[in-house]
């Protein structure tokens, strides 16, 4: 659905009428696509930043129960247990995936991966001691953490999250991994300037809005407001990351 979204706007008429609520996966699904052999339904220069809305960190966490306690407890034993410790996904590339791959690379280990249908799914393999780590967004996994099912190890951010400031993130304790699962408006990328700056206005007013603001307070998802210019600097640094975590990700996973 992600994919078939994109490309329709990728390749609509540059009116400023047809517009793309994009997701991080945006920047996968091409070099998904070509790394199986097929043509990607559509390249990211097809499309223009207009604003980036929101820009959570994944939190990476672990049944209360479970033997580590913090994330070097998680990646020591991954060390010398390579291939056992595993993890689900909302599916192979998809949000909760990638961080995972990050991780692996940055810290030299060996996971098992366990994708499963989407993110609901693949929470309630973890509660259910069907695998034995996940991530996810703080509002997917804040509830399950303040109730003490979940143990938060840390967060994929570049500082503390408000809602959870205990957590350490992994650059805090020595690991170059960092993933945000954003939201941020796009178009064509032959709109007219002069409709791109209408469209960049027009959501520069929204997120100032008391009742938007409270909306986004609700769902537990703070609003990380970027116009054009620095979305685009935003988005061109996460797809050349993500864009390499792809290629180092197996089509075929299976535990050893």
């Amino acid at each position: 659905a992600g994919a078939t979204g994109n490309a329709y706007v990728a390749n609509a008429k540059p009116d400023g009428y047809t517009l793309l609520m994009a997701l991080s996966s945006i920047s996968v699904i091409p070099e998904a696509e070509r790394l199986q052999g097929h043509k990607p339904p559509y390249e990211l220069n097809q499309l223009a930043p207009i604003a980036l809305i929101s820009a959570d960190p994944v939190v990476l966490v672990v049944r209360k129960e479970a033997p580590w306690a913090t994330v070097k407890d998680f990646v020591e034993d991954a060390k010398k247990r390579p291939g056992k410790i595993s993890y689900s996904s909302s599916g192979i590339f998809g949000a909760l995936h990638m961080p995972f791959t990050l991780l692996e690379h940055a810290t030299g280990t060996t996971l098992w991966h366990v994708p499963y249908s989407g993110g609901g799914p693949a929470l309630q393999a973890l509660l259910g001691s069907q695998v034995d780590s996940t991530v996810g967004g703080p509002a997917a996994m804040i509830g399950q953490i303040k109730g003490g099912r979940l143990r938060p190890l840390a967060s994929f951010g570049s500082k503390r999250l408000a809602s959870l400031p205990d957590v350490p993130t992994l650059k805090e304790l020595g690991v170059d991994a960092e993933y945000f699962i954003w939201a941020g408006l796009m178009a064509p990328a032959a709109t007219p300037p002069a409709v791109q700056q209408k469209l960049r206005d027009s959501v520069r007013q929204t997120v100032q809005d008391p009742d938007f603001r409270n909306a986004m307070a609700k769902v537990e998802t703070p609003i990380n407001y970027l116009d054009a210019p620095e979305f685009q600097k935003f988005w061109d640094a996460d797809a050349n990351k993500l864009a390499e975590a792809v290629k180092r990700v197996k089509i075929v996973e299976q535990r050893d």
